[in-house]
C-alpha cells in the first residue's frame, strides 16, 4: 500500500528532500529570537535614557554589540525563511515567483549587511 497519489506515481514526482532543513531552520531561529528578543526587551527596559550618547554607549559595550549583531542576523534569516514559505505557497505564476524569491533574498541580505555595518561602526568607534 502506497501513500502516493495515482498522479504522483505516474509522473514520478516525490519529495524534494529539502523541507526538513527549512523547517528546522525556522524553529531554531525562532528559539534564538525568543532569547535574543527577551535580552533586547530587557536591555531597553534598563536603559536609563534614550539620548544618542547613551544609546551609542550601550551599543558600544562588547556584549551588547555581539548580541545585537546576533539578533539582527537571526532576524533577517528567520524573516527570509518565512517570506520564502509565503511566496512559495501563495504565488503561483512561475516567473513572478522566481523574481519575488530573488528580490526577497537580495533585500534580506542587504538589510542584514546594513544592520551589521551600522552595529560594527558604532561598536568600533564607541
Amino acid at each position: 500500500m502506497s501513500l502516493r497519489t495515482p498522479l504522483g506515481r505516474v509522473l514520478g514526482l516525490g519529495t524534494a528532500k529539502d523541507g526538513t532543513s527549512h523547517w528546522w531552520g525556522q524553529r531554531v531561529s525562532a528559539v534564538a529570537l525568543l532569547f535574543l528578543g527577551l535580552w533586547f526587551a530587557w536591555s531597553l527596559a534598563v536603559t536609563p535614557d534614550f539620548s544618542h550618547a547613551v544609546v551609542v554607549a550601550e551599543i558600544g559595550r562588547p556584549i551588547n554589540n555581539i548580541l545585537l549583531l546576533l539578533l539582527s542576523v537571526t532576524l533577517a534569516y528567520h524573516s527570509y525563511l518565512g517570506m520564502q514559505v509565503v511566496v512559495e505557497d501563495y504565488v503561483h505564476a512561475p516567473g513572478i515567483k522566481v523574481i519575488t524569491l530573488m528580490s526577497s533574498r537580495f533585500a534580506h541580505i542587504a538589510l542584514a549587511v546594513a544592520a551589521v555595518f551600522a552595529i560594527l561602526k558604532i561598536g568600533l568607534n564607541a
